[in-house]
């Protein structure tokens, strides 16, 4: 049987396109990378692929926001296409600058219901943080991406990852369990009720801002001379495989 394939989309600013692409494959899938342009240019190489994904980055050199200007890009010209993939049932995972591209495209939190009004904006610091967090997975969440990874670690890199909603909005995404992850201890950026990462209601589309494809060998690990095995960023990739 032939391994689901997955898009991996670039555009000016991406650098973490071959870092997911890698996690991808460890996990069983076929990636192929293709930059933006090639895809607004013919839109249903969409229904080829089992999986999207977003990598971080700074797409478009984070001008006006972090990830705006990519998002009203795939608005113009992808977004019915991406919206219809979706509902066939690809997945969808937006790292860090991927997270952000899909919260201000409005695929997250809920696109059916149109909740634009979240937001990921700069850090409370002030500053670029660079480190890796504990954080937890909801273990009621419907996000196929989290499934049984309970507390792990994972490393961030960020300048623009406090996620930001009315407290209506985050109530909603709590009682659903949109929540997929949160901060185990201190945020990092300062983000409302430390989310670190949420799903669409379906749990496929998934965004968050630490980044799994940096964790998918025990030697990624600070500390792996400690005997760390299991890379818990793998699992990510691998909870999606087993999920198509």
């Amino acid at each position: 049987m032939a391994s689901p394939s997955v898009l991996i989309l670039r555009t000016a600013g991406t650098n973490c396109d071959a870092e997911m692409a890698h996690a991808f494959s460890l996990a069983g899938f076929t990636p192929e990378t293709v930059h933006v342009n090639a895809l607004a240019g013919e839109p249903g190489r969409l229904a080829g692929f089992a999986a999207l994904g977003l990598p971080g980055g700074f797409s478009h050199g984070d001008d006006i926001a972090a990830g705006r200007i990519l998002a009203a890009r795939l608005r113009q010209d992808l977004l019915p296409a991406l919206q219809e993939n979706i509902e066939r049932g690809m997945l969808v995972l937006g790292v860090c600058n991927g997270f952000q591209v899909l919260v201000k495209l409005g695929l997250l939190p809920d696109p059916v219901a149109a909740v634009q009004i979240t937001t990921l904006a700069r850090n409370r610091s002030g500053i670029f943080h660079d480190a890796w967090h504990h954080v937890a997975a909801d273990e009621e969440s419907p996000c196929v991406w989290t499934r049984g990874l309970g507390e792990h670690e994972l490393p961030s890199a960020h300048a623009e990852g406090r996620f930001t909603a009315p407290a209506a909005v985050l109530d909603a995404l709590e009682e659903n369990h949109q929540v997929a992850l949160r901060y185990a201890g201190e945020s990092p950026s300062g983000s409302d009720r430390g989310i670190a990462g949420i799903c669409d209601p379906t749990g496929r589309v998934f965004g968050l801002m630490p980044h799994p494809e940096r964790w998918t060998d025990p030697l990624h690990h600070p500390a792996w001379t400690s005997g760390k095995q299991d890379p818990a960023g793998l699992r990510y990739f691998r909870n999606a495989r087993d999920a198509v």
